[in-house]
């Protein structure tokens, strides 16, 4: 019997969910997605440090320390690109979530790095945060043909204006859904309860019953189980630790998504800024999630920039 991990790639895209090229290399993906967070871990691995002094002797000392980091992003997505076969995600800096000029000014920069070091815009993704104005920047840069990831993504309406908007692939965050529930309920949730695999589940239905083109991949994992339930979606990206758990089992794998048994009772709804900041401030985990995965991801950024800088003094 094939391993679990060999059995969820026949009909699931597997993403590693790092910055560690020796991971990436372990378990063959097909894409990888980085963020603020996992580039800062990397960076301040002895076996990266090199990448680091790379970027800032790169950047030179006239370049601002965003510039640097822009280059470091970009160093580091360009040596997973060449282990994995098919994407690498590249983010766009957490504090310009509110800013949609800023936040296509940003993209348009990191593509114009890749595309000077040869590597083609299809090869990459744009993470930007799913707000209103990260929603309606990638909606600009999906017709400049920059191919973008919506990331710290919580709620059905989130997901729909992505889709309205073409977004190439969102990124919902399964157990950060988890974990908020958890929280609040004071229990634990089996798997098949889970209501980050639940949210998950009823996004894939939405877009296969409607004929989407946006491609969905779990994200944020807590545990095997979650994967487990969602095998069939069209991506999943998946932490070192788990993609090792799935590697280390001979267990039969089912198939729980497919696009031939979605529910045929599902409404299509639609909306404009108004109506989705009001449907999303309906939702208290999404607005909750949201918020703090910006916070975080901010202060990542932060950090990034005081080893840059330590760098470069």
């Amino acid at each position: 019997m094939p391993t679990q991990l060999d059995q969820l790639k026949q009909f699931t895209k597997v993403v590693a969910d790092t910055g560690d090229f020796d991971s990436i290399k372990s378990y063959q993906p097909q894409d990888a997605t980085t963020n603020p967070s996992l580039i800062l871990k990397a960076a301040t691995m002895p076996a990266y440090a090199h990448l680091v002094d790379q970027a800032v002797k790169e950047a030179g000392a006239a370049a601002t320390i965003g510039q640097t980091i822009d280059g470091l992003l970009v160093l580091f997505g360009s040596e997973i690109l060449k282990i994995v076969p098919g994407r690498v995600s590249t983010e766009v800096d957490a504090r310009l979530s509110f800013d949609r000029d800023g936040s296509i000014a940003k993209a348009r920069e990191i593509i114009g790095r890749y595309e000077k070091g040869g590597i083609g815009r299809e090869r990459v993704l744009i993470k930007l945060a799913s707000t209103w104005e990260g929603i309606k920047a990638a909606e600009q840069l999906q017709k400049e043909g920059i191919n973008c990831n919506l990331t710290l993504l919580f709620s059905f309406p989130q997901a729909v204006a992505c889709a309205e908007a073409g977004v190439k692939l969102i990124s919902p965050f399964v157990g950060r859904i988890l974990d908020w529930h958890k929280k609040n309920a004071g229990h634990d949730f089996a798997p098949t309860e889970d209501p980050g695999v639940q949210s998950v589940g009823k996004i894939y239905a939405y877009y296969k019953k409607f004929g989407y083109k946006t491609e969905v991949m779990g994200a944020s994992f807590r545990n095997k189980g979650e994967i487990l339930e969602l095998a069939g979606c069209d991506l999943l990206t998946i932490s070192p630790q788990l993609l090792g758990e799935l590697a280390a089992s001979n267990d039969p794998l089912v198939r729980k998504l497919d696009p031939a048994a979605v529910s045929a009772d599902v409404e299509r709804v639609t909306y404009d800024e108004k109506s989705f900041r009001f449907a999303f401030n309906e939702d208290p985990m999404a607005v909750d999630k949201t918020a703090e995965g910006i916070r975080l991801f901010s202060a990542d950024i932060v950090k990034l920039e005081q080893l840059i800088q330590k760098k470069r003094s």
